[in-house]
């Protein structure tokens, strides 16, 4: 069974190295300019400053089996508009990928989220390889986002 451990934001720097490899090794950043950005303190003030706010807050979480991390995720669900939640990250580690990891930890995820006032999800997704992840769990295109990348939705 998958299980959920919440970030605090008094513990959010040991996440940085963690994303940033994620990013890097898994080709969603590849120049050094979204490096810089995703390691600077503008970002990371961004999301330290969204994760204390009362309402519609950002979450950083790590899913664990038996006790181990298996995974990461961060999202926010907006509770003062329409319950969207909108995954910003989502991964498994690579040690941990296949035999249905993704599944089992976006399924811990999606009940944990929905506890909290989840009524669908967003997520934007360009690699061929997560298209079809997230495909399979039931998302369909939506459009797309500010930065011309396509968005999936599950209802």
């Amino acid at each position: 069974m998958i299980c959920i451990e919440e970030i605090p934001v008094e513990r959010i720097d040991e996440f940085w190295p963690i994303h940033l490899k994620y990013l890097t090794e898994d080709g969603i950043i590849e120049d050094e300019e979204d490096v810089a950005y995703f390691s600077g303190d503008e970002y990371r003030g961004i999301i330290r400053d969204n994760m204390s706010r009362e309402q519609d807050r950002h979450h950083m979480v790590y899913f664990l089996e038996d006790g181990r991390r298996v995974g990461a995720a961060q999202y926010n669900t907006y509770q003062s508009e329409d319950g969207k939640c909108f995954v910003l990250d989502f991964w498994v580690f690579p040690a941990f990928r296949g035999r249905g990891m993704g599944h089992r930890c976006f399924a811990a995820l999606e009940a944990y989220t929905k506890a909290d006032g989840a009524l669908y999800y967003e997520i934007n997704s360009e690699k061929e390889d997560s298209v079809r992840f997230w495909k399979s769990l039931g998302f369909v295109e939506n459009g797309k986002d500010e930065y011309d990348m396509p968005l999936f939705v599950k209802h």
